[in-house]
């Protein structure tokens, strides 16, 4: 049999993480360490390899029950090797240091499971609860595969220097920023798009890091209804689950 499919092997590498090509992603096990995958990720695996997809800490559960964030996690283990995807999403590895990073969770693929979570609050000029207002803080030493919609942009943040986002597009930033949710709009308004610009929510960075944007306001659909078309999971913005819901009630 003869075929240009052939040319896609595997890519042969020591590192734990390795991009497979710009939608895969292959993690190594010996054994040692672990890893936390989006539950549903794991395309291919080759080896002695164990999936739990029961895995969530106590603080995780409480925290996505009073807040709907978090991470649907299953724990892979083993010796071996396994390829994790998600829609064809684009995969970025970042090494987390001391500095730790903020992410919104649908972006997460996989991280090491000695990397810690926590549910954070970004601020709002407006207070108003249920605006997708929760994030997810990474902090400890390892490694997180992000996904984006698209080639991303990092942008740097300067003290002199400081970034504008959409809500919708952001999808980490370093989490020594101070950030500042906020809408150009007033009252009910600020559930609308800014005047005829189709611009909402943004968010403000200061300080010293970086801001990673994707080229993309939608995220990829998380859950699927079989016969009523496609359910989609957006962002946190106006476009996100949580504005499509507040759209529903102003208008």
């Amino acid at each position: 049999m003869q075929s240009p499919l052939f040319s896609y092997t595997e890519q042969q590498s020591r590192d734990r993480y390795t991009v497979q090509n710009p939608q895969l992603l292959r993690v190594s096990l010996t054994g040692q360490d672990d890893v936390l995958a989006r539950k549903g990720a794991m395309v291919a695996y080759q080896g002695l390899m164990e999936f739990d997809g029961e895995y969530q800490s106590h603080g995780q559960r409480r925290a996505r029950a009073s807040t709907g964030e978090g991470l649907d996690l299953m724990r892979c283990s083993g010796q071996g090797t396994v390829y994790l995807a998600n829609l064809a999403q684009h995969i970025h590895v970042v090494d987390v240091d001391h500095d730790g990073m903020t992410v919104d969770s649908a972006y997460v693929l996989a991280l090491d499971s000695s990397l810690h979570t926590e549910v954070i609050a970004v601020d709002s000029q407006y207070g108003i609860s249920g605006t997708g207002k929760y994030q997810l803080n990474i902090s400890g030493t390892g490694k997180v595969a992000l996904m984006t919609s698209g080639q991303p942009l990092m942008m740097q943040v300067t003290p002199d220097k400081y970034v504008n986002a959409d809500a919708d597009a952001i999808v980490a930033w370093s989490s020594s920023l101070r950030v500042q949710m906020q809408a150009q709009t007033h009252s009910s308004g600020v559930w609308r798009r800014r005047g005829n610009t189709g611009e909402g929510w943004e968010l403000s960075f200061l300080g010293q890091g970086f801001a990673l944007v994707q080229p993309s306001e939608v995220l990829p659909p998380q859950n699927h209804e079989i016969g009523q078309g496609v359910r989609a999971q957006y962002g946190m913005g106006q476009h996100g689950a949580h504005g499509q819901n507040q759209n529903n009630s102003w208008n």
